[in-house]
């Protein structure tokens, strides 16, 4: 099993960072571009990725007691995710902490397209919850 891991700090509030990432129909906005998330029927959904043109049917499944998010292949848990977002140092807003599993038989692409995946897909979720604030009052 080949697993990577990324962590950022976001300047907004932990609930804020977390509803924004879970958000299904929100997924496209952050996710990378190159990975379509279809939720016909939560928490199934279809993945379709444009590098290999392939879809596959995954679980998505928010905690929001734990303030994370967990995700995989439904069948064969050849590909497993989890993102995590916790407070940050004395009220600095949120760590957020995404990673990825791929075991025997995904199509995984290569460490530095993973990876560069990782920290672009941290940037898109920054952007989308800018402006929301690190304060609980914002």
């Amino acid at each position: 099993m080949s697993d990577f891991e990324r962590t950022r700090t976001i300047a907004a509030r932990p609930e804020a960072v977390f509803e924004r990432a879970c958000d299904l129909d929100r997924l496209e906005r952050w996710l990378p571009g190159e990975l379509h998330v279809h939720a016909d029927r939560p928490p199934v959904v279809t993945v379709h990725e444009d590098r290999t043109g392939d879809d596959a049917e995954a679980l998505v499944r928010p905690d929001r007691d734990r303030l994370r998010l967990e995700w995989g292949t439904s069948e064969d848990r050849r590909y497993t995710g989890w993102l995590q977002v916790a407070g940050g140092a004395a009220g600095s807003g949120s760590e957020v902490t995404v990673h990825l599993s791929f075991g025997p038989g995904s199509h995984r692409p290569v460490d530095s397209v993973v990876e560069e995946a990782l920290e672009r897909s941290l940037e898109r979720l920054e952007e989308q919850v800018r402006g929301l604030g690190a304060g609980r009052g914002e």
